[in-house]
């Protein structure tokens, strides 16, 4: 009896070193992400010179923080489950409201006029399709499908942190999501430019169909940034970058994210009326941070950037204001994603599969001979 005791608290004694183990793994991983993604917003806020320990502002992207909190999960398993929880639906929310501080109404919409109606029927055709890809074709869960739609529809990752919490999404239906359009992400940015090159697109070709085909921004920015240095030429000839056009364009379809925001609870009132036990109608269904998100796009738009309401000097505060909360929102957006990755279950994982992959590589490659077609026919 006494050696059954022995070995009973033998074991439990083993699991709480384990988990004390695990537990300070977790705090570590946290507080040096933590650290390095402040050190970056000071550097891009506060120019702070870092001189030869520069790189330790610079190695979190994205990408890093999931693919950290992926491997966690599976080698370690789960720790602090509610503050994991609680960390990546709270700090998602927040970021979002922060984004909104990036967004400029008047300057989007007067640079996107020309497409205007390809925007619309892009960002809603992307979502048929992710429908009929994922759903009809692959048998993907509704919402790991319907949140790679999102994110391949606008604007990548931001697009699909603002629909996550809306649609109450689990934490393994945001964390496939993510890894497909972060994957499809890198290797678009190595592979449009040589496409583009390979078609002779102008500039303002070549950014174009960056903007509509590539997911995220950052992406965007350098898909455009390596076309202009593979044709400095052209640049100079047709008196625009592709850099400017891929940009400004993407400003403008990142705009929908208030749009898909809103129409969400519409197309899940279902699944959302079942979780409350109650039915009400679908707008009901949007969360407080979208409206928050709203409110600070039109806050930022027409007064902080108004320089006839509020005068040049305090302007130019305002600008700097909105970058700075901007950048915050996306680098709080990073650590969230380690949050997101380290909730997983090696069960989970395990039943993933390659199906929401092959969706996403359907919808990615749809979506960019489509736009190819259309800028070559304009």
């Amino acid at each position: 009896m006494n050696s059954d005791t022995d070995f009973f608290s033998f074991l439990q004694n083993t699991n709480t070193q384990i988990m004390k183990k695990k537990e300070l793994c977790y705090i570590v991983i946290v507080a040096v992400l933590g650290v390095s993604l402040l050190l970056s917003f000071a550097v891009e806020v506060f120019h702070l010179d870092l001189g030869s320990f520069s790189w330790i502002a610079g190695w979190v992207s994205s990408p890093i923080a999931l693919a950290i909190g992926f491997a966690f999960a599976l080698l370690l398993g789960k720790a602090f489950p509610d503050f994991n929880k609680t960390m990546s639906k709270k700090m998602l929310q927040y970021s979002v409201i922060g984004l909104g501080f990036g967004m400029n109404v008047d300057k989007a919409l007067a640079s996107g006029a020309e497409g205007m109606v390809f925007t619309i029927a892009s960002v809603f055709g992307t979502l048929a399709l992710g429908w009929l890809f994922g759903r009809k074709l692959l048998g993907v869960d509704t919402q790991t499908s319907y949140l790679i739609s999102s994110g391949t529809a606008i604007c990548g990752g931001s697009a699909i942190a603002a629909v996550g919490p809306i649609i109450r999404a689990k934490a393994e239906s945001m964390s496939v999501a993510l890894g497909v359009v972060f994957v499809l992400n890198g290797i678009a940015l190595f592979l449009f430019p040589t496409i583009g090159d390979a078609l002779g697109m102008t500039m303002k070709q070549f950014g174009m169909w960056a903007a509509i085909a590539i997911h995220d921004t950052s992406s965007v920015v350098g898909a455009g940034a390596a076309y202009d240095q593979m044709h400095p030429e052209l640049v100079t000839q047709q008196g625009v970058s592709a850099l400017e056009v891929a940009t400004t364009i993407k400003l403008t379809r990142a705009l929908w994210i208030v749009v898909l925001a809103l129409v969400t609870p519409f197309f899940f009132r279902k699944q959302l009326a079942a979780a409350d036990g109650t039915t009400k109608p679908w707008y009901s269904c949007v969360p407080r941070f979208i409206i928050w998100f709203v409110v600070a796009i039109l806050f930022n738009t027409y007064v902080l950037s108004n320089a006839a309401l509020i005068g040049d000097t305090a302007s130019d505060i305002g600008s700097q204001f909105s970058s700075a909360v901007n950048k915050l929102a996306k680098n709080l957006i990073t650590l969230s994603l380690f949050f997101i990755g380290a909730s997983l279950t090696r069960e989970t994982l395990r039943c993933v599969g390659l199906k929401p992959l092959l969706q996403g590589v359907m919808l990615w490659i749809s979506i960019s001979l489509i736009s190819l077609a259309y800028i070559f026919w304009l």
